[in-house]
């Protein structure tokens, strides 16, 4: 297989925020970086571990629409690891890499079901992750800050 590229004219945003928490079920809590390994995902983040659905991403546009009615949503909020913009997450195909900072993430799933007690949904009637959220494995560790590039990837030969 060749290199993964930024191809000219790639889809390309920006990381907003990083989230962690030791918990499972629990909002996730903005950091200054986050540590993506190989295998497991987020160092230290309770939803790490050998799976499918090691990082989880989803846009910041899509909390933007819920902001209309909770405006005090934060990064986080929807135990998301990386708030994302100006990428449309839940359009890229399975498969698909995204960089971000120093790491590079495959698609693994589009969207999720959502949890019956998900305090959200009881409150304004929808949660953003379902629909909007996507979820990755590791495939190249390393750091990711808010203000660095994230990019769709294609594989040069």
């Amino acid at each position: 297989m060749g290199e993964f590229v930024v191809s000219p004219g790639a889809l390309a945003g920006e990381v907003i925020a990083v989230c962690t928490s030791a918990e499972k079920g629990v909002r996730k809590q903005s950091v200054d970086s986050i540590e993506l390994e190989v295998g497991t995902g987020v160092v230290g983040d309770a939803h790490s571990g050998a799976w499918h659905r090691q990082v989880s991403l989803l846009p910041d546009e899509a909390v933007d629409d819920l902001r209309q009615v909770l405006p005090n949503l934060k990064a986080g909020d929807f135990a998301e690891n990386i708030l994302t913009r100006g990428l449309d997450l839940k359009s890229l195909p399975v498969g698909t890499v995204i960089s971000a900072g120093e790491a590079l993430l495959a698609v693994t799933q589009i969207g999720k079901k959502c949890h019956n007690d998900c305090e959200i949904k009881r409150l304004v009637g929808k949660c953003a992750m379902p629909s909007e959220g996507i979820f990755t494995v590791v495939i190249r560790g390393g750091e990711v800050r808010p203000g660095d590039e994230a990019h769709v990837m294609e594989v040069s030969r």
